[in-house]
C-alpha cells in the first residue's frame, strides 16, 4: 500500500522517515514542499489529501504543524492511506500525549519500532494502541538491551484472528453495558416549525467479560437496515438508517446476509455501531420548544421574555437543560425572574444561560430578563444583531427513532459463565440544536 512514510515539519523538512519497499528514491520527498506550494495556489474548494508527481503519489495529513506523508507508486486507495495515517497519529499521540516536532525528535527509537509494527512491507498490520503498548513501552527510547531472560514477546492478539482482543482476560463478575445514544440536530424557526433535523445515533458498549465471548445483538426490527421499504420486515415508520458504520469486531458477512449483528468485543469501552437518520424520513416536532421575544424600552434597557416547553411524554424527563440566549455586547445590570431554574449572565460570551436541572414532559416554564443598554442603539439595528438561541439537554430512557434492543446474548463456549447485560437509552441535543428568534 505505502512505500514510504515521512514526518515533516511545517516547512516540509523531513524529521523522520521509514522506507518499506525501496521502490521510490529516498530524495523523492524533497519535491513535497514544492508540490504544497502549487496546491496553495489552487482553489481552496478543490482541496484533496494527495498530489501526484512523476508517477509518485503523495498522500498526506496536516497535524500540529506537522505533515505525515505516505508515498506510493501504485494506484492505491487514497482514503485507505488517509485512514492509516490518521490511526498512526492516534497511536503516537497515545504514547507521547501530544504529537509535535519536539516529541518526534525526543522519541526516534520508539517511533521506528512502532512504524515497524503498524506496517509490514507497506501493508498495514495492527494499529490497536492497547495491543501495541503490551510489548512496545515508552522505556524503549532508553535503548534497553534485551537478554534471553528479558526478550519481550508480542502478544497473541498480534497474530490472532481477533487482533482487537487479547486472550486470558478474566473478571470475577462478568457484565456488559450497552448504551443507545441519539443526538438530535435541529433548526427551528421563530414560529416553532422545524426547518431541518437529523438524528446521529451510536450504540456504545462497555465490556467486562472474561475469555473470548461471542455476542449477538438483536434490535426491535431488522427492517430498519433494509432499503426495501415494501418489505414486510420494514418497521412501521418506514425508517431506513443511513451512513451505518460498524466496529471492526462485527462480522460484516453475517450482517450483510442475515442482518444479524454478531461480534467478539474488545475489552473495555468502544462504539459498536453508528448511524444517521435524515429529516426526509420522519416528521419530528421540537423536543424542547423555545419561544423568545425581545423588547427595547426607550433605548435604555432591553426586556427578554422566554418560554420553554418539554414536548415529550409526561413520563419522560429532560435533564440538565441549558438555554443559551444571546444579548447585545454592551448590555449590563441584568435582572432575572425565572419561573423555574436559574439564570446566569456571561458577559464574555454576550449571552445569558437559563438552566433547568429537570424538565418533566408536558411542562412549560417562563423566564423574564431585563438588562441595561448604556449605548443608544436603533431598534432596527438591534434586530439585525439578533443571533439564534442554542439549547442543550439530555433525555434518559428514550430514543427518538424508536430503536430498541430486544436482546444481547453472551456466549463463552469454554468458561460457560453467567453474564449480566445492561441496556440504557439516551436522547440528547447535538452540536446544532438551534432556534431562530423573531
Amino acid at each position: 500500500m505505502a512505500s514510504q512514510v515521512h514526518f515533516l515539519d511545517i516547512k516540509g523538512k523531513s524529521l523522520l522517515s521509514r522506507d518499506y519497499k525501496g521502490d521510490i528514491p529516498a530524495n523523492a520527498i524533497d519535491q513535497f514542499p514544492l508540490l504544497l506550494l502549487d496546491l496553495d495556489n489552487e482553489d481552496e474548494s478543490n482541496y484533496r489529501p494527495f498530489v501526484n508527481s512523476n508517477g509518485i503519489n503523495y498522500v498526506y495529513i496536516n497535524h500540529n504543524n506537522l505533515y505525515v506523508c505516505a508515498l506510493t507508486r501504485k494506484n492505491e486507495n487514497v482514503m485507505a492511506l488517509v485512514v492509516f495515517l490518521s490511526k498512526l497519529i492516534e497511536v503516537l499521540t497515545s504514547y507521547f500525549k501530544s504529537l509535535e516536532e519536539e516529541s518526534i525528535r525526543d522519541n526516534f527509537v520508539i517511533i521506528y519500532e512502532l512504524l515497524d509494527e503498524v506496517m509490514d512491507y507497506g501493508i498495514p498490520q495492527t494499529t490497536d494502541t492497547k495491543i501495541l503498548k503490551e510489548y512496545i513501552t515508552q522505556d524503549y527510547y532508553r535503548l534497553i538491551r534485551n537478554t534471553p531472560s528479558r526478550v519481550v514477546q508480542p502478544p497473541n492478539a498480534v497474530t490472532n484472528a481477533v487482533s482487537w482482543r487479547k486472550e486470558g482476560i478474566f473478571y470475577k463478575k462478568n457484565e456488559a453495558f450497552l448504551d443507545v445514544v441519539e443526538s438530535i440536530n435541529m433548526l427551528i424557526n421563530a414560529q416553532g416549525q422545524v426547518l431541518n433535523s437529523e438524528i446521529l445515533g451510536e450504540i456504545k458498549i462497555k465490556s467486562h467479560l472474561s475469555g473470548m465471548p461471542d455476542l449477538r445483538l438483536g434490535l426491535n426490527d431488522k427492517g430498519i437496515f433494509s432499503a426495501d421499504s415494501s418489505s414486510e420486515s420494514t418497521n412501521s415508520k418506514g425508517i431506513e438508517m443511513e451512513d451505518i458504520k460498524f466496529h471492526q469486531c462485527v462480522r460484516l458477512s453475517k450482517f450483510e446476509n442475515e442482518r444479524i449483528i454478531t461480534f467478539i468485543p474488545p475489552d473495555g469501552e468502544f462504539t459498536l455501531m453508528s448511524y444517521r437518520l435524515s429529516s426526509a424520513q420522519f416528521l419530528m416536532k421540537p423536543l424542547i420548544l423555545i419561544t423568545c421575544k425581545t423588547k427595547v424600552h426607550k433605548h435604555s434597557r432591553i426586556e427578554i421574555m422566554c418560554s420553554a416547553r418539554a414536548q415529550i411524554k409526561k413520563k419522560s424527563t429532560a435533564n440538565n437543560v441549558e438555554i443559551v440566549i444571546p444579548i447585545p455586547e454592551d448590555a449590563d445590570t441584568p435582572k432575572f425572574v425565572p419561573e423555574y431554574g436559574t439564570v446566569k449572565w456571561y458577559p464574555e460570551k454576550s449571552c445569558i444561560i437559563w438552566k433547568l436541572r429537570t424538565f418533566p414532559g408536558g411542562k412549560q416554564f417562563h423566564m423574564r430578563a431585563e438588562l441595561g443598554l448604556p449605548a443608544v442603539v436603533d431598534p432596527e439595528e438591534l434586530a439585525t444583531m439578533r443571533r439564534p438561541i442554542k439549547a442543550k439537554f439530555s433525555i434518559p430512557y428514550f430514543t427518538t427513532s424508536g430503536i430498541q434492543v430486544r436482546y444481547l446474548r453472551i456466549n463463552e463456549p469454554k468458561l460457560q459463565y453467567q453474564s449480566y447485560p445492561w441496556v440504557r437509552y439516551i436522547t440528547q441535543s447535538g452540536d446544532d440544536y438551534t432556534v431562530r428568534t423573531s
